[in-house]
């Protein structure tokens, strides 16, 4: 496989999983939360990455989410299910569960914890990406797992040759070390990144690159547009949404993708919360938001950036439809 076997583009959220305030699997939010997808019109979307707070599930939640979610999207959009684990075995089982299931794709990162060398990460993927006939995404998630495989010198043009990648995610805090990913494989894998800016969209233009898969999806009425107007080559119509979603994620996300507020995940489940949004409550060890101070701070994000406005319209227009 390579990338013209999938047309996966655009925005893409990296779904979270809705739980209740006592911990408990929200499946029902988790199927509202794919609809509000539908009707925000994306791209496709992630299942059980790392906003997907999957190192928090057992193996029974994990399958039952992934089923969950591709039962609510019957085929509206491409569904890759994240199968990250500590060992080949376990996310090569996830990976045969989530194709019996109906994914479109799998994703995963490096094993967390062991620190994997540039062999041992080849001999891992290997192994998951042909656990199932499904087309197979790698994920570079530094912030997660203390490995970036962008410093390992011909790694990512190695894992593409692998008979069922067919994407990168490169969530690298390294901008330049994107772009290298861009340029060494994007001829022959997609490649998502951090292109929702005026930097990312000249490179979009210019060098490559493919989408982005954004934690939770709450900027997807800025999001989607923006991958429209690259798609018809309207640079200023893209410039204009990038402005506008920056307005917003970059007063909530640092650079290296850490919470300017709060941890990440509870970060985005508060400001989902406040949008009336399906996020649902988070799952120890993580905490959530709850001190007023902080709170205000993230409504009046919201409420300067347009978000609330702009996430009514585009499910008003696609209930019209």
């Amino acid at each position: 496989m390579n990338r013209d076997d999938v047309a996966w583009s655009g925005y893409w959220p990296a779904a979270p999983t809705p739980f209740t305030p006592s911990g408990a699997l929200d499946t029902d939010a988790l199927a509202s939360l794919m609809n509000l997808y539908a009707d925000h019109e994306v791209d496709g979307v992630l299942i059980n990455g790392s906003t997907g707070e999957w190192f928090s599930q057992s193996d029974i939640e994990r399958r039952t989410v992934a089923e969950a979610a591709i039962d609510a999207v019957r085929g509206r959009f491409p569904v890759v299910v994240g199968v990250s684990a500590y060992t080949a075995r376990e996310s090569a089982a996830l990976a045969r569960h989530a194709e019996s299931a109906g994914a479109d794709g799998v994703l995963a990162t490096p094993p967390p914890y062991v620190h994997p060398s540039a062999d041992e990460l080849l001999n891992f993927y290997g192994i998951v990406s042909t656990a199932s006939a499904l087309p197979f995404m790698v994920y570079n998630w530094p912030r997660g797992v203390a490995v970036d495989m962008g410093t390992l010198p011909g790694l990512f043009t190695a894992l593409a040759e692998l008979d069922n990648v067919v994407a990168v995610k490169d969530s690298t805090g390294d901008w330049l070390s994107m772009l290298d990913t861009v340029e060494a494989v994007a001829d022959k894998v997609r490649v998502f990144g951090s292109f929702l800016h005026r930097r990312g969209l000249a490179a979009l233009l210019n060098l490559g690159g493919d989408g982005n898969i954004d934690g939770g999806g709450v900027g997807a009425p800025f999001g989607v547009p923006f991958y429209r107007a690259v798609a018809a080559r309207d640079a200023d119509g893209a410039r204009h949404w990038a402005d506008k979603y920056r307005a917003l994620s970059g007063r909530l996300i640092d650079p290296d993708y850490s919470g300017v507020y709060a941890s990440p995940i509870p970060q985005l489940k508060a400001v989902m919360n406040l949008l009336g949004q399906p996020g649902g409550s988070v799952r120890e060890p993580l905490l959530p938001v709850e001190d007023p101070e902080t709170l205000a701070r993230l409504a009046s994000i919201v409420e300067d950036a347009g978000i609330a406005a702009a996430s009514s319209r585009a499910a008003g227009v696609a209930g019209a439809v």
